[in-house]
């Protein structure tokens, strides 16, 4: 009967969401509501969080990091007809950027940021509190980190956001993202996580205040465990590795990111049943949702999937963070034009659907795909709007609504924020922004 009651909610939330939207402020929970706990760390529990993804792998030529357009880039080239990216930054309020050889229609030169540089760090966190966004799992990437030039670049973006975080009051955590790993990259991982222990202090709640906890203990990201598309690394693999980061004390958290499918072990995961035998000894987990529904199939994916997946973490004692994502586009990185908007944002109402549908079914938290990753064209900080972008040879990018603000999808990602909080006012009804 709980799962059928589920259901019935997620094909109310199927209705438009521009029906009778209800008016919400814009006035900010106060930081002061989540208080430093005892042991003085801000953020001692992910549960009541709504937490974002953080790219950082985007470099400017001159900007120091020595790598080049790195990100922004195709085929060693970042000029008309050559970029990996669909959604372009709004860099208007940033105090560093970079020129580049895309123009706009008017002939003025186009402009793209650099993590690299602390300002830019400092500004997308700054958007976070003004937003009521709690934070962001900084994304480190293990075959970027494994060279010198990515390692140096990943650091400083991490040194940069981890002086952001304490000066605005954000959580924060880490994310090794298993991508292109093999089975000898677990050895790697682990003696990067301890140099990250002696560069950073991240045990250190003096040090590090804001840095997430998870029942009290600092919470660490593993993502990409449990696909079944060929990778060379296996779930006994990061067994061991969840084994000896947690070590006899168990003085770490964990955060699994797994595939949609994991509870089934069908579709995009590995049919095997090691992968809940390696969930269970998990703290939380986090399974990817980008591309698996749009705003058309998400209560019949979602409707049954997601409920379901919180009834057996709370049988398992597994917290649960489903993932929400504002839409996608990934036309330049695939040079395929029918790719350009492949998941419509529908102005926010597809990312309203997800987060009240999350809500609605019990979730305490949410992970939101992501920050800044326009490579994708998932990013909620701020990009250009439609008829704004640069002129991109016989391609494009693909820009947010022109009628919205280029803040809109930070301000309703930090609704979603509000709401998981604890306000009252919100429902599966899109809120509208009062001017």
């Amino acid at each position: 009967m709980k799962i059928l009651k589920f259901i019935c909610l997620f094909s109310v939330l199927s209705i438009s969401c521009k029906v009778n939207e209800e008016k919400i402020t814009d006035t900010p929970i106060p930081i002061e509501e989540v208080k430093y706990d005892q042991t003085g760390v801000l953020f001692p529990n992910y549960k009541g969080l709504v937490m974002a993804g953080y790219q950082g792998w985007f470099t400017a030529e001159g900007d120091g990091a020595g790598r080049g357009w790195h990100h922004y880039q195709k085929a060693g080239k970042f000029e008309p007809g050559f970029a990996s990216i669909d959604f372009w930054p709004d860099v208007t309020e940033y105090s560093k950027t970079y020129p580049t050889a895309f123009k706009y229609q008017n002939g003025e030169n186009a402009k793209v940021y650099s993590p690299y540089d602390e300002e830019s760090v400092d500004l997308h966190f700054k958007w976070m509190k003004e937003h009521n966004i709690d934070g962001v799992y900084m994304q480190r990437f293990v075959s970027e980190v494994k060279g010198e030039s990515g390692k140096k670049h990943f650091n400083k973006v991490l040194e940069n956001a981890l002086k952001a975080s304490k000066k605005y009051g954000r959580a924060i955590s880490i994310m090794y993202d298993l991508s292109g790993s093999t089975s000898a990259d677990m050895a790697f991982i682990m003696k990067d996580w301890e140099e990250l222990q002696t560069l950073f202090k991240i045990y250190d709640n003096k040090k590090n205040p804001t840095y997430l906890r998870h029942h009290g203990r600092p919470l660490l990201a593993i993502w990409g465990v449990g696909f079944n598309d060929g990778r060379k690394y296996t779930i006994a693999d990061i067994r061991k590795l969840v084994d000896s980061i947690k070590g006899p004390t168990k003085k770490t958290s964990i955060l699994l990111g797994v595939p949609y499918y994991w509870r089934t072990l069908t579709k995009d995961t590995e049919n095997s049943t090691d992968l809940h035998t390696l969930i269970k000894t998990a703290d939380v987990i986090m399974p990817w949702a980008v591309g698996r529904y749009d705003a058309s199939t998400y209560t019949d994916v979602a409707g049954t999937t997601l409920p379901g997946d919180i009834a057996w973490c709370k049988t398992n004692k597994i917290d649960y963070a489903p993932l929400v994502f504002p839409g996608f586009s990934w036309g330049n990185l695939k040079n395929d034009k029918s790719l350009y908007n492949q998941i419509p944002r529908a102005k926010g109402d597809f990312l309203w659907q997800q987060i009240a549908g999350a809500k609605l079914s019990g979730a305490e938290a949410l992970y939101v795909a992501m920050f800044d990753e326009v490579d994708e064209g998932t990013a909620i900080f701020k990009t250009k709007k439609e008829g704004q972008t640069p002129l991109n040879g016989d391609g494009k990018f693909v820009g947010i609504e022109p009628d919205l603000d280029s803040d809109f999808y930070l301000w309703l990602t930090g609704e979603g924020a509000k709401w998981f909080h604890g306000a009252s006012g919100y429902s599966m009804q899109k809120p509208v922004r009062s001017k």
